[in-house]
């Protein structure tokens, strides 16, 4: 009688030890998607500088994760280097899976016209840098930041605000 108390003490106690475990994997597995969506926006806010909205195009945040810090090359259009047409034309294509093609100013011609403050995620901002015409093109990622390849930053995330931009800025566009 002994062995069996001893065997159902035994059996009991490693149904509460495998209860205990189930219970636990199941509360960090109903938890992960909130621990993803923390990590990523933590991510994105320390990779990019901002508060990434909470519904934001993951693909897009990634892709240009990807390409921040890689040098500016005229014409360029990969790893080595990326132009600002090519950048944009780069994201659309990965992201979207729409081609661009041309110069700023051939985007700049190709799209809607947009004021600073209808500008959504994946829009176009464009320039007039040392010129009276467009010269040079970013994509808008919110919170008046947007990503570009600049020739002396290389991919990059500035701030329309910032002096320099805001003075250049010429007004956004939307690819239809």
């Amino acid at each position: 009688m002994k062995k069996l108390n001893k065997n159902i003490f035994v059996l009991v106690c490693c149904m509460m030890l495998s209860f205990t475990v189930y219970s636990q994997k199941k509360e960090k597995s109903h938890s992960k998607s909130n621990l993803v969506t923390e990590y990523t926006q933590g991510y994105f806010s320390q990779v990019f500088g901002f508060s990434v909205p909470d519904i934001f195009n993951r693909a897009l945040y990634d892709t240009i994760s990807e390409w921040l810090g890689t040098p500016y090359r005229y014409s360029g259009k990969n790893e080595n280097g990326i132009d600002c047409s090519g950048f944009v034309s780069m994201i659309y294509k990965n992201v979207y899976g729409e081609m661009l093609n041309g110069n700023s100013v051939d985007l700049f011609k190709s799209s809607q016209r947009l004021k600073k403050s209808k500008l959504k995620e994946g829009d176009l901002v464009f320039f007039k840098i040392h010129r009276r015409q467009i010269s040079h093109v970013g994509l808008y990622l919110g919170d008046h930041k947007f990503a570009h390849s600049s020739s002396s930053n290389g991919v990059t995330i500035s701030d329309l605000e910032d002096p320099y931009y805001k003075k250049y800025f010429a007004g956004g566009g939307r690819v239809d």
